[in-house]
This record gives C-alpha cells, sequence and structure tokens, in this order.
C-alpha cells in the first residue's frame, strides 16, 4: 500500500484539481460547484443510518435526556452552529442541544487545533457539562480519528448513552467506537486535505437532518411551521405573527394582537386562540 492510498479519502489528493493553482477563477468555482455537487449522493446513501440516529435520540429526549454534538475545528463549529440555531428556531432550552469544541468557544472564531491531540480531553469536556447515560452524542470528525473525539464517544458510551459517529471515511477509528456511524463519503477534497469543503458540507447536511427531523418528532413542529419559535427579535415576532394568521385565520392585526396578549410566547398564543375558535 502506497502513502497515498494510506491516507483517510478525505486526505487524499484528488486528480481533477490536480492544476488548481494553475485556473482561471472560473474554472476553479466551476470544479468547485461539480464537485459539491456529489455531497447529496453521499447524504443519499446513509439515510437509512441518519433515520436511525434521529430515532434513538428522540426516544433519549422524550425521557428527559439531552443531545450533545462534539468535535474539533471546523466539525466542532459546526455541531456548535447546529446547536445554536435550537432555541431560536424551535423554542427550546439551550441546554437540550448542546454543541461541545475541543479548545472552548474560542475556538468557534480562532484556531486551536492542538486541542484536538488531547484524548482525554473530550470525555472531560462531556463530565463538564453533567454527560449521562440518559443522553445522545453525535461525535463529528471528517477523517474519524481526531483523539479528542473519538475519547469523547469512548467515554460516552462507557456510560451506556447512545453514541453516533459523523465521518466522511469509512473503517475510520470512530467507527469503531460508536453505536452507529454515519459515513458520507464525499471523496477527496479540490484543496487537499481541506475538509471543510465537501466534507464539512455533508456533516452540516446531516446535522441539519438530526436536529430538524428530532424536533418534529419532538412535537416542536406544526405543518412544516415553526409553531414554538420564540419571538426575540423583529423578524421572527412577524414570522410568529404569520404562523397565527395560517393556523387560526385571523387577519394580521388580530394574530399580533394574540401574539402581544401572550407575552409573545407564540405557543401559547396558538392554543388560546384555537381554543378561542373552537380548533382545538
Amino acid at each position: 500500500m502506497n502513502s497515498e492510498t494510506a491516507l483517510p479519502i478525505t486526505e487524499q489528493e484528488n486528480p481533477r484539481s490536480k492544476d488548481l493553482s494553475s485556473q482561471s477563477t472560473a474554472k476553479i468555482v466551476a470544479l468547485m460547484n461539480e464537485e459539491d455537487g456529489l455531497v447529496a449522493a453521499a447524504v443519499h446513501c446513509v439515510l437509512g443510518d441518519v433515520v436511525k440516529a434521529v430515532d434513538e435520540t428522540v426516544a433519549r429526549l422524550s425521557k428527559g435526556g439531552r443531545l450533545f454534538y462534539i468535535g474539533t475545528g471546523t466539525s466542532g463549529r459546526l455541531g456548535v452552529l447546529d446547536a445554536s440555531e435550537c432555541p431560536p428556531t424551535f423554542g427550546v432550552s439551550p441546554e437540550l442541544v448542546q454543541g461541545v469544541i475541543a479548545g472552548g468557544y474560542d475556538a468557534c472564531y480562532r484556531a486551536v487545533e492542538a486541542s484536538e491531540d488531547d484524548a482525554e480531553a473530550g470525555a472531560a469536556d462531556l463530565q463538564q457539562r453533567g454527560f449521562g447515560p440518559g443522553d445522545a452524542l453525535v461525535a463529528i470528525a471528517a477523517s474519524g480519528r481526531t483523539p479528542y473525539t473519538v475519547g469523547a464517544v469512548k467515554f460516552a458510551r462507557s456510560l451506556g448513552a447512545f453514541t453516533v459517529g459523523l465521518t466522511c471515511v469509512p473503517g475510520s477509528p470512530i467507527t469503531q467506537v460508536a453505536e452507529l456511524s454515519i459515513v458520507p463519503v464525499v471523496g477527496p477534497e479540490v484543496l487537499t486535505g481541506s475538509s471543510r469543503l465537501k466534507a464539512g458540507t455533508a456533516q452540516k447536511m446531516v446535522l441539519n437532518m438530526i436536529s430538524t427531523a428530532t424536533m418534529v418528532r419532538l412535537g416542536y413542529v406544526s405543518g412544516n411551521r415553526m409553531s414554538n419559535l420564540r419571538a426575540s427579535n423583529i423578524k421572527l415576532r412577524d414570522r410568529a405573527v404569520r404562523i397565527i394568521v395560517a393556523e387560526t385565520g385571523l387577519d394580521y392585526p388580530s394574530a399580533s394582537a394574540a401574539l402581544e396578549a401572550a407575552g409573545d410566547d407564540l405557543k401559547a398564543a396558538l392554543i388560546k386562540t384555537k381554543s378561542a375558535l373552537g380548533k382545538v
């Protein structure tokens, strides 16, 4: 086995982009777009595993558990991003879905890459959050071999918690320790080793599915509407009013008044309004 094939597929050179540095801007972006087109197909191949992850996560959250994402670098940032979107989108507590990143939140905007080599730190960070056997962990690692992330999975599984390894490398260490593996194989990157590209896109797509489908299954969505969102700014308040209009048939001013009367609590406004209209 030569040194190239021994590398994880995310680290191997992409023959299609071997002349990248000598290409025009138009050719660079066209090639990137073509390669990105492969990502959705790769994710499609692992939808069955995503379904299993969602169903197991819902089972735990239904019993008071929480969902944790953990990772380093780009993978960690993607987890923090997805977790941070859950409270405003679904009106849930920030404690319900949590993102843990090696190096702490400073690593969200500044590289702290050396922290990924500490195999004990992932477990310690979960312990600090009070992670327990009733929780679910999605460990994100493009290469699937990051010591910090693999260590976190080992710790979580030792407690009996549900563990998912989200990686783009089949047979990588994280797939050997996680209870369930989700492995969209997107191949080598246009820029060799830069897994923030296709691998990052695939991970983001899977995380979108896990959090959204979980919240739908838990009842935080009505139809395709964010019926539990927090009206924390002008845009979200307007969206909340429009949801009341769609759900109850009230005109906009009446719906706005109903939301205000409920203290800008959309769920309460919907329940009160539907009850008054005899739609509950």
